[in-house]
């Protein structure tokens, strides 16, 4: 057998020499041959947990992976991270770690793989801000590396409807104004979410496996099947084989993720209809980077980019669906063919954008995609607004509304309890804006979504009828005129903290703007009376993740990236 030359390896390190005698000695004591310590060292990293249905499929998946990586003379090294899910921390104290655990995750994966010195990184993961993590990880690290979705839920189904967790939610709003009896939310709780995967709808998870397609960081239409099927195995198994031939060709997660590559991915957000989530998450994963692509950015791309898919919330289907009906690459070719797509961007294969999508055939006869020159909309499904309110942006989900501007009279929130409970009791008028701060990345800390509330609206018939602005953020299963994301942050001394109830709120989705009508003389009233807000969060770690964390328009991100850096883990 020839062995491998490590001299440009991380690996070296911790295999080659006499120095590392001690090293190999453990390995060995996994059960390590001299062929498997000679061999690449590959960083399978899961997100598998028994915290939400997103995860449990992982482990299967990894093994999987790890025969692929066998098979084509590669060492696996497995290891696992955190998740913190969504639908389950939603509308309480726990939401405040969901964004903190984006960054715990790719910083536990950057150290397992930098202190145990692996060659490249296949990164697994299932649920919201564990895919941003992971591709996080990768772009920081800079070592060859392949992402893995682990694949959406399957609908449930309820009375002839296809159910996702969001029909949860808004069932407890109708249950709460009596339009739902107690029998008909428990049967709808325990038909939601039938098996493994992530949520089905176009919320954050998939909308970031959209974007793992779309910038390149993995396989061709590896995104849409779902967590429990066969294709997923295959999948995995591809992934781990692919791992190798990438460390071969040293096609770097840097080369994949351009400028052009980040515009991509925005534009694909925008024609899915995606999370206003991706508005942190992109920005998050450019700095990694060191490429400047930040809320504002994004927002030139969405304005460009018509809404092409049909999905829920704003639509009707599930990444099922799409599955079924082509996958991503399907949506990406009528947007590459009607020049909304950077065709020439390579991706973790070599391939480029355009050679991946030459062979598709646009399916005319599914309706899940519309094509690209014939869209469902003009305008994409996400829009990104400024205005005294929001200097630092804010964004808002618009794919399935019909209305696009509003004007109301602010009802203030200094907590989402707060706003939850006023909701729960209709203790707010039709037209009324509500506004709930001092949840921002700093303030809460770590920027809650408010799922919960937003839902409990719908549930109530007033989705549309009110709308609600924030500093924190929204699921990407919410719908209706939310607005988050608005910087600066109340804590940080933003308009937002100086609003009162019965100020006159303007926002315009359609020319982009978010404003509050307040005189010069009145908002100098309020500054000086303005008390800064404290958190009770005052150790451990997200009071630490409170004094890190920047502004959500440049991804709320909590270390320097890819600007500051002296070296990459890649090339040590």
């Amino acid at each position: 057998m020839t062995k491998t030359d490590k001299s440009k390896l991380p690996s070296r390190h911790v295999t080659e020499g006499a120095r590392s005698a001690p090293a190999r000695s453990m390995l060995r004591a996994m059960g390590l041959g001299d062929k498997e310590i000679d061999q690449p060292f590959i960083g399978v990293a899961t997100c598998w947990n028994e915290a939400a249905p997103c995860n449990i499929s992982l482990s299967e998946h990894a093994q999987r992976v790890k025969a692929g990586v066998m098979d084509n003379a590669g060492t696996p090294r497995e290891f696992t991270t955190i998740t913190v899910t969504d639908g389950i921390a939603m509308g309480h104290e726990g939401m405040k770690s969901s964004l903190p655990s984006r960054d715990l995750i790719a910083d536990s994966v950057e150290l397992t793989m930098r202190g145990h010195c692996y060659d490249a990184l296949v990164g697994i993961a299932g649920c919201d801000k564990s895919l941003p993590g992971m591709m996080m990880a990768m772009l920081r690290l800079n070592v060859p590396s392949v992402f893995m979705y682990g694949g959406s839920i399957m609908p449930g189904n309820y009375k002839g409807k296809d159910l996702t967790i969001v029909d949860v939610f808004e069932a407890v709003g109708e249950n709460a104004v009596g339009n739902l009896s107690d029998e008909d939310l428990r049967e709808i709780e325990c038909r939601a979410c039938p098996c493994a995967g992530a949520c089905g709808g176009q919320f954050t998870a998939n909308t970031m496996a959209f974007i793992s397609e779309a910038i390149g960081l993995t396989i061709n239409n590896s995104a849409s099947a779902p967590a429990i099927s066969g294709e997923r195995l295959d999948i995995a198994y591809n992934i781990g084989a692919s791992v190798m031939d990438v460390l071969a060709k040293n096609i770097r997660p840097r080369d994949v993720c351009t400028l052009k590559a980040f515009e991509n991915a925005a534009a694909v957000v925008a024609a899915s209809g995606g999370s206003t989530n991706a508005g942190l998450h992109l920005p998050a994963m450019a700095h990694e980077a060191g490429i400047k692509f930040d809320l504002f950015d994004i927002g030139e791309i969405f304005k460009k980019t018509p809404l092409i898919a049909d999905l829920m919330p704003g639509g009707k289907y599930t990444m099922a669906d799409v599955f079924k009906n082509g996958g991503v690459p399907m949506m990406m070719k009528t947007m590459l063919d009607n020049g909304l797509l950077h065709g020439d961007c390579i991706t973790v294969t070599g391939e480029t954008i355009a050679e991946r999508l030459a062979d598709v055939k646009f399916n005319t006869e599914q309706d899940v995609f519309y094509p690209a020159d014939k869209p469902r909309s003009p305008n994409g499904g996400v829009t990104v607004l400024k205005g005294n309110l929001a200097e630092d942006g804010a964004i808002v989900k618009i794919a399935g509304m019909e209305r696009l501007q509003f004007t109301g009279k602010a009802r203030c929130f200094n907590t989402e309890q707060e706003a939850f409970n006023a909701v729960q009791k209709k203790q707010y008028e039709e037209g009324d804006v509500l506004v709930i701060r001092y949840v921002g990345p700093k303030g809460a800390p770590g920027m809650p979504e408010m799922l919960s509330t937003t839902a409990a609206l719908y549930g109530q018939g007033m989705g549309e009828k009110v709308a609600l602005i924030t500093d924190g953020r929204f699921s990407g299963g919410t719908r209706g005129f939310c607005i988050g994301h608005i910087g600066p942050e109340a804590t940080e001394g933003g308009m937002i903290a100086h609003i009162r109830d019965g100020d006159i709120i303007n926002i315009d989705a359609v020319n982009g703007t978010l404003d509050v009508e307040i005189s010069d003389a009145d908002l100098i009233k309020r500054k000086g009376e303005w008390v800064p807000h404290k958190n009770n969060y005052q150790s451990g770690a997200i009071a630490k993740y409170s004094k890190l964390v920047g502004p959500a328009r440049y991804g709320a991100v909590t270390h320097g990236g890819a600007e500051t850096e002296t070296h990459i883990y890649a090339d040590i």
